[in-house]
């Protein structure tokens, strides 16, 4: 069984993860938690990681990027290995995790949907066929809460488009404050945000008379939670230190 210390298991998506691991209790248990904010969990809450007296097999993070460092910290003073959820790290932040992940197994992903990192392959991949005769515009929809926009897999979405094209694109974000023909070079970002929208993904290649859009659509936070759990039972079967995100998984599977 892993056990899995759980930062931000008060929000959202740590309660998620909590009920989750619990139905699946004979492969993985969060066996305990850290926040701020305390709730009736079924393992102790701690409001530090300094504070946390609980042994675990990995860390799951799904708080936000400002708890980062103290983190990245805790794991490496622990040799503990880390799944890291949030999203919004600065570069300095991502600079840091490729540091400490040469002493300490780290995993991370824009998003923890088995479906997306799927549906990032095939970006590629279209990216890699169609190439210049196709200009690529991405849409992403979320809940009114949403901080970030675009948001993280938004842009790991336009990332695995850059490296299927033969040539160097540019980010351009929402069009209205220049106006001119788009250039045949640009990747096209476009953030949503309304209701109670989970996530949805859709990469649009517009070409001449043609038009190909792959598409996500995440129904719950459930897809997310279940993910993250499958990165934290591979990730505490790992002994080598790295930088490790859901291709390995996918490989392993």
């Amino acid at each position: 069984m892993t056990r899995i210390l759980l930062c931000g298991c008060s929000g959202r998506m740590g309660r998620v993860i909590a009920e989750m691991a619990a139905e699946s209790s004979d492969i993985s248990a969060v066996v305990a938690g850290c926040d701020r904010v305390a709730y009736a969990a079924t393992f102790p809450i701690f409001e530090s990681l300094s504070a946390c007296t609980v042994e675990a097999d990995v860390l799951v993070d799904f708080s936000n990027a400002a708890a980062l460092s103290d983190i990245l910290a805790y794991c490496e003073e622990k040799k503990l290995p880390a799944v890291l959820c949030s999203t919004g790290y600065s570069e300095d932040d991502l600079a840091r995790i490729r540091e400490v992940s040469a002493r300490v197994p780290l995993f991370r992903s824009s998003n923890m949907s088995i479906g997306i990192n799927l549906l990032s392959a095939l970006v590629r991949r279209a990216a890699e066929i169609l190439g210049e005769g196709f200009d690529i515009e991405i849409i992403e929809k979320h809940h009114n809460q949403k901080l970030d926009a675009p948001s993280g897999t938004a842009l790991m979405l336009a990332e695995a488009a850059r490296d299927g094209l033969s040539y160097e694109p540019e980010y351009v974000y929402d069009r209205h404050a220049v106006r001119k023909k788009r250039d045949p070079h640009e990747i096209g970002l476009h953030a949503v945000r309304g209701g109670t929208i989970v996530g949805d993904h859709d990469v649009i290649f517009a070409g001449t008379d043609e038009v190909i859009t792959l598409s996500h659509s995440a129904q719950s936070r459930r897809v997310f939670a279940a993910g993250a759990l499958r990165a934290a039972r591979y990730l505490s079967g790992v002994t080598e230190p790295g930088l490790y995100n859901m291709d390995h998984v996918i490989a392993s599977l």
